[in-house]
């Protein structure tokens, strides 16, 4: 039997150029060899959300066709939506009651997103114990290992302690997965800091051509180089992390030479981002398309993921049910 992972997405807008460079590019190299569950994690979006849902239909769709552009194949991933296999929320609940309330206030992300999104009451139970449902999400389908980034290691080891507590209270069902850690943990946006939705400097992996040339040409780069005659510093510069990432070995190399010695600009570093990144988007935007004109196969997709994840979710709370006697 190939290993198992196991990962998720919040549906909180329009995928970009970190969730897809720091997940989903992990996601399909996995599903050559590996046994995949990919899901939409809708319930995890009222953790933030609860006070407005009215868009999170719309984003999760928009996200499963996001994923499914991108190279996500429903032939060899179980693709599905968290809210259609209900023994997440159960599994939820059961966890829930056997977890020590200092576990879950000692989440490193619990303060820091309160500060981040002040401008939301986040003081809920919901909030506070979203890792549990987390936990729920993962040791449900037993998976082997569960792709993260570096800012989630606290969150899946949270999961191995819940997993050891019901192994040892009542008996072995839930294995311990280990970590897969992403190659790109963090992606820097338009702006210099971290690529995110709430700082609004994203590129998007649905936009446009056109959309895209026009966010790299006001893309920040190394401050300190005001002319276009100063020589630069790549170390520093934004522009030169999407390099890193996106161009060949050599034209990094080169990139590197010549902005050091200014023998190009900025608008020509840019430039050469934009032609990759094109090249790179161009076959998810022809998917994309054809995703677009066939609505019906997105909720073929959707239904067989749902039914494939319901078989392995319902056998896993028989285990958890004989395991507590209930």
């Amino acid at each position: 039997m190939p290993n198992r992972v196991l990962s998720g997405m919040q549906p909180s807008g329009r995928l970009h150029l970190g969730n897809l460079l720091g997940a989903l590019d992990n996601w399909k190299a996995l599903q050559e060899d590996h046994e995949c569950y990919f899901f939409v994690a809708d319930w995890h979006a009222l953790s933030t959300n609860y006070a407005d849902t009215s868009h999170i239909k719309e984003f999760t769709h928009g996200l499963l066709i996001d994923w499914l552009a991108a190279g996500i194949d429903p032939n060899r991933s179980t693709v599905f939506v968290q809210s259609s296999v209900p023994e997440h929320a159960i599994l939820h609940l059961l966890l829930s009651m056997m977890v020590p309330v200092p576990w879950l206030e000692r989440n490193p992300t619990y303060k820091e997103k309160q500060e981040e999104i002040k401008e939301k009451d986040l003081s809920t139970y919901g909030f506070l114990g979203y890792p549990i449902l987390q936990a729920a999400d993962i040791l449900l389908y037993k998976p082997d290992s569960v792709p993260v980034g570096k800012d989630q290691l606290p969150h899946l080891e949270l999961t191995r302690e819940l997993a050891r507590r019901f192994n040892n209270l009542y008996q072995p069902v839930f294995p311990e997965p280990k970590e897969h850690l992403t190659q790109f943990p963090k992606v820097t946006g338009t702006d210099g800091r971290k690529m995110s939705k709430s700082y609004g400097n994203t590129i998007n992996v649905s936009d446009t051509e056109a959309e895209i040339r026009k966010k790299l040409k006001t893309m920040v780069t190394d401050p300190a180089r005001v002319r276009r005659t100063d020589k630069g510093n790549p170390d520093v510069c934004p522009v030169y992390d999407f390099h890193k990432i996106l161009s060949s070995s050599a034209t990094q190399e080169q990139v590197n030479q010549d902005c050091r010695s200014a023998a190009i600009g900025c608008i020509d570093c840019k430039k050469m981002v934009a032609d990759v990144l094109v090249e790179r988007l161009s076959p998810s935007w022809e998917r994309r398309a054809s995703l677009m004109a066939r609505p019906d196969d997105i909720q073929d997709i959707i239904r067989n993921g749902q039914n494939k994840a319901s078989i392995v979710a319902k056998a896993t709370m028989k285990e958890v049910n004989e395991a507590m006697k209930i």
